[in-house]
């Protein structure tokens, strides 16, 4: 009998509106797919043969008649790091906090507002207030660290909103069976609930990467547009507090200021690459992470 079932199901013609939904469904998939290919092509396709060993390793020069990117690329990196490393703890936290500690209310509520606005709120406001308060009322000016806490305020709604969407979808039933086999609260968040949010923790990271990476207003405003390269190691921790412009920023100057299009598009093919370097190493710590808290 049960056999009779599935093969009639099996057999049962599909309704129309059924086939014709996933077909649409489809459609939208392969035009996204589409759509990303052309922008990469384009952009590979203008800009790929700017990018040479010169262009990545030797800074913008009138004197020496070069053009290059290398001090962006430092001062991108750098922005980066700082700005994760503060970011993706105090988010995680967070959301950790609002999910599985705070009480449900109206300070929840209101936080879980904050956090929405301020992701809503447009990124030359952010510039602004970067500038004002972190770069003329903390006296720390125009440098990289002042770009970096700016966009900290950035991503953070990013990386709280993420999190705690991927700490919900994490069935209630793991809580309640590291519970009664005697583990703690912390305990259990840490072996079991992050490993298992681990895929919706790293989306939010690789959003906050791409917009700290595709961010140009804010910077403008806080990080200024230095493009130096500094010459030993000893001065790459100063140069966290000194001015800095990103690859964005530079491709900003190169494209209006300069009028220089070859290398707007050279800075795109670096910036696509790296994206893509950042994101696939961010999965794969992640992926590591997860199968050691596992076992």
């Amino acid at each position: 009998m049960d056999s009779q079932v599935g093969i009639s199901l099996k057999t049962k013609r599909k309704r129309p509106m059924d086939m014709f939904l996933y077909g649409l469904i489809y459609l939208c998939a392969a035009f996204c797919v589409f759509l990303l290919a052309v922008i990469i092509i384009y952009v590979f396709a203008k800009g790929f043969r700017q990018v040479n060993w010169s262009f990545l390793t030797s800074v913008t020069s009138v004197l020496q008649g070069t053009i290059g990117i290398a001090g962006n690329i430092v001062n991108t990196v750098m922005i980066i790091v700082i700005t994760m490393l503060i970011a993706t703890p105090v988010g995680v936290g967070a959301a950790i906090y609002l999910n599985e500690y705070a009480k449900p209310g109206k300070l929840v509520n209101l936080i879980e507002f904050a956090t929405e606005t301020l992701s809503g709120i447009p990124s030359i406001i952010f510039g602004l207030f970067g500038m004002m308060f972190f770069g003329q009322t903390l006296g720390l000016g125009y440098s990289i660290f002042t770009g970096s806490l700016t966009l900290i305020l950035m991503v953070l709604p990013l990386i709280t909103r993420n999190t705690q969407e991927a700490l919900k979808t994490v069935p209630e039933s793991y809580r309640q069976g590291a519970f009664g086999l005697g583990a703690g609260k912390w305990y259990t968040i840490r072996t079991v609930l992050l490993p298992s949010s681990m895929p919706g923790i790293v989306t939010g990271m690789i959003l906050a990467i791409g917009r700290i990476v595709g961010e140009s207003a804010a910077l403008l405003f806080t990080a200024g547009s230095a493009k130096t390269l500094p010459n030993t190691l000893s001065q790459l921790f100063p140069k966290v507090f000194q001015s800095g412009g990103s690859l964005t920023v530079q491709l900003y100057l190169a494209a209006t200021s300069e009028g220089d299009f070859d290398t707007a598009f050279g800075i795109a093919v670096v910036l696509l690459i790296l994206v893509f370097i950042i994101n696939f190493g961010t999965k794969r710590l992640a992926s590591k992470l997860e199968v050691t808290r596992i076992d």
